[in-house]
């Protein structure tokens, strides 16, 4: 059993920056692949970024790629989302979730374990 604990969310003008940590408890961290999610009022989750168990290995949306980061430190059982030059169009709730295999998937329905979620709102 892995639980997730994110935090870092808030409310942010355009173009500014927030970051989001993702805290697992379990000894078994390094073996799963993170990923971030979102959603907002009214549209389904959608992926965000991913990171396998190596660390060189992640992925993320297009709506995302060059303006967020993800990172993982296993040492402290933690994945954090860089977020920069936030736009309004990313407010949302922003969950992270681990996965088994080793390398991260876009699909939502492949993670076994879900955060609660952190409120993300970008202010035009």
């Amino acid at each position: 059993q892995v639980q997730l604990v994110e935090s870092g969310g808030g409310l942010v003008q355009a173009g500014g920056s927030l970051r989001l940590s993702c805290v697992a408890s379990g000894r078994t961290f390094s073996t799963y692949s993170m990923g971030w999610f979102r959603q907002a009022p009214g549209k389904e989750r959608e992926f965000v970024a991913g990171i396998g168990w190596r660390i060189d290995y992640t992925n993320y949306a297009d709506a995302v790629q060059g303006r967020f980061t993800i990172t993982r430190d296993n040492a402290k059982n933690t994945v954090y989302l860089q977020m920069n030059s936030l736009k309004p169009e990313d407010t949302a709730n922003y969950y992270c979730a681990a996965d088994r295999n080793p390398a991260p998937t876009e699909r939502a329905h492949d993670y076994d374990y879900w955060g609660q979620g952190t409120q993300v709102t970008v202010s035009s």
